[in-house]
């Protein structure tokens, strides 16, 4: 099958097209055949070598973190999926490889999918809306009439958080450049600050939670405009050691992270603010649920361009120039 692969961590290099192995199906796998695949920043960052501490990946690596295709193939002891199944998923950590032909997922991990999205569409969701999940619902237990600040607004992750939260009851602010604003209020923001003129530090008090996807800087800011006992989510980092423990990384990563994070650490625990960094998992029950809630029309994608698969490698480009609204997407076909 075809595939894009890196055969070592680069700043520089790109992505190569190779012949690889159709994958081994395992028993309690399904064999989906690709037909759009999701990019996300984490392709990037795992290509550059950003993530090799937490992330030892073994070469050649095929990168991509989401799919939606057909089932082909079923292991001897699936259930919950048959040959013919329109499936969509975000792959665990180590069996990821979604920029291909074909890809072995356990079914535990894969969902059916929408039945109102094309597989472009379905494919623009997983990694996004699972991180979305797991820290709305999960971690900050977001409750109808909270306040929420969702940062970049208009990136994968800010135009699910939107709607996300607003189908939860909670009040949305959130940051943007102005040419973006027609497309976050009709998502649901309620609070528009263009990022490029206002700074939100002066505009926001007493919010419930958090969720950080910049850098440092803007984080240590977003402290200062929570209340206390409120929550502080980063999906961009420093990562902790509570996080170290949680994937059993090696005791060497546990103090890095310790250290790495002791600062921000610090600071939430005098301000009484709950600081902790996701670093989203792969759930296929939990993408059924997000599969109910698109077909209801509560959440709908936004797919800013689908390149054809050849040009992987500018649909990678285009991810890392932060230009996108939404997502960026291949097809195969």
């Amino acid at each position: 099958m075809k595939a894009f692969t890196i055969n070592k961590y680069s700043k520089t290099g790109g992505l190569q097209l190779t012949d690889m192995p159709i994958p081994v199906v395992k028993e309690y796998d399904v064999l989906v055949e690709v037909h759009a695949s999701g990019l996300n920043l984490l392709d990037s960052k795992i290509k550059t070598g950003e993530f090799k501490l937490i992330l030892p990946y073994k070469f050649p690596l095929i990168l991509g973190h989401d799919v939606a295709g057909v089932v082909t193939q079923v292991g001897a002891k699936v259930t919950k999926f048959k040959v013919g199944d329109e499936v969509y998923s975000r792959p665990p950590d180590f069996r990821i490889g979604t920029f291909a032909e074909f890809i072995a997922i356990d079914e535990k991990d894969v969902a059916h999918k929408p039945k109102n999205l094309s597989m472009e569409e379905a494919a623009s969701i997983p990694l996004v809306a699972l991180t979305v999940w797991q820290a709305l619902v999960e971690k900050a237990n977001l409750k109808k009439g909270q306040k929420i600040f969702i940062q970049a607004g208009s990136g994968g992750v800010g135009t699910i958080a939107i709607q996300l939260a607003k189908h939860l009851g909670a009040t949305v602010a959130t940051t943007a450049s102005e040419k973006s604003f027609e497309l976050l209020k009709s998502l649901g923001a309620d609070v528009l600050i263009d990022y490029k003129k206002q700074d939100f530090e002066s505009v926001l008090k007493e919010y419930d939670v958090v969720l950080n996807s910049q850098d440092k800087k803007t984080l240590e800011k977003s402290l200062r405009i929570v209340k206390p006992n409120g929550k502080v989510i980063s999906i961009s980092g420093p990562p902790t050691p509570e996080f170290a423990k949680a994937i059993k990384a090696p005791w060497f990563v546990k103090i890095i992270l310790s250290l790495i994070s002791s600062g921000i650490r610090k600071t939430a625990k005098k301000l009484n603010i709950e600081y902790s960094f996701l670093f989203m998992r792969a759930e296929g029950k939990q993408l059924q649920k997000i599969t109910e809630l698109i077909e209801s029309g509560s959440i709908k994608p936004v797919v800013d361009k689908v390149f054809p698969f050849t040009e992987t490698n500018d649909a990678l480009s285009y991810v890392e120039s932060g230009r996108s609204k939404g997502k960026v997407v291949v097809k195969m076909k």
